[in-house]
C-alpha cells in the first residue's frame, strides 16, 4: 500500500503499487483478500479506478454498514501495509477507447467509468466516450469534481442543483446518449442496473450493446 486517502467519511481511496502487474483494461477489478488471525478468509472485488498507464493501481471504495472487508480497508489499513489482491479480473465489461462508448452509472458504479474517462484523456480521445451518472447526493459519488469536469451528466436525487431538480436519470436526458454503433456500459446496484438497461433498451439500444455490471453487499 503506497496511498490511503479518504474523500468522504463513507470512502477511501487506495494507491496499490502490486508487483509484477498486467496492465488492466479500464472496467477490470481486483480483488482483495483478507485473512484473520484464525483462519477466517473474506474477499471482495473493487473495480479499478486508475488507466492502465497510472504507476499505480487506485481503488475506490465504499465504506459499507457491517462491510467485513470495506470496513476493514476504509478504517485499518495505512501506507506500507500489504494486501493480498487477485486480478486484473473481467473480460466482457471492458472499454480499450477504439470505440464510441457510453458509460451509465449509479453512486460507487461510477468507478469503472472513471478509469475509461481517464484513458479516454490518456489517448487523446475525449470525445470517444459520454457518462451519465446518478447517486443520491454528490458525496456519494465517487470522483464527482472530475466527472463535472469531464462533462457527465449528473444526477442527484435527493439534491437540487442549478442546472437540475433532484430526481433519478429520465429517458429525455438519456436518449441524446443512444445512438448507432455505441457500446453502452452500465453499471450499479442490481435495482439501479435493471432500471438503466430496461430504459436504455426502450429507448432504442440494442440489447446486445448493453454490457452490464452489477454490484452489491455479500451475505
Amino acid at each position: 500500500m503506497v496511498q490511503v486517502s479518504h474523500p468522504t467519511p463513507r470512502s477511501v481511496i487506495l494507491r496499490l503499487d502490486i508487483a509484477d502487474r498486467i496492465n488492466h483494461l479500464p472496467g477490470q477489478h481486483y480483488v482483495i483478500r483478507l485473512t484473520a488471525d484464525d483462519g477466517y478468509v473474506a474477499q471482495r472485488s473493487y473495480s479499478i479506478a486508475s488507466p492502465p498507464s497510472a504507476e499505480l493501481v487506485e481503488l475506490w471504495v465504499e465504506r459499507l454498514e457491517d462491510g467485513e472487508v470495506s470496513g476493514f480497508l476504509a478504517d485499518g489499513v495505512e501506507p506500507g501495509d500489504e494486501l493480498q489482491v487477485r486480478g486484473p479480473i473481467g473480460g466482457w465489461f471492458v472499454w480499450d477507447g477504439t470505440d464510441q462508448a457510453v458509460g451509465v452509472a449509479g453512486g460507487s458504479g461510477a468507478v469503472p467509468l472513471v478509469a475509461m474517462l481517464r484513458h479516454a484523456a490518456d489517448i487523446g480521445a475525449p470525445e470517444r466516450l459520454r457518462l451519465a451518472v446518478s447517486a443520491r447526493t454528490l458525496a456519494d459519488l465517487p470522483f464527482p469534481d472530475e466527472l463535472a469536469a469531464a462533462g457527465a451528466l449528473i444526477a442527484l436525487s435527493r439534491t437540487d442543483q442549478p442546472h437540475r431538480p433532484a430526481g433519478r436519470l429520465t429517458p429525455d436526458e438519456l436518449r441524446p446518449l443512444v445512438t448507432a454503433e455505441t457500446t453502452m456500459f452500465v453499471c450499479g446496484s442490481a435495482a439501479f442496473a435493471e432500471f438503466a438497461s430496461d430504459l436504455l433498451v426502450e429507448l432504442g439500444c440494442p440489447a446486445a450493446d448493453v454490457r452490464v455490471e452489477r454490484f452489491g453487499p455479500s451475505g
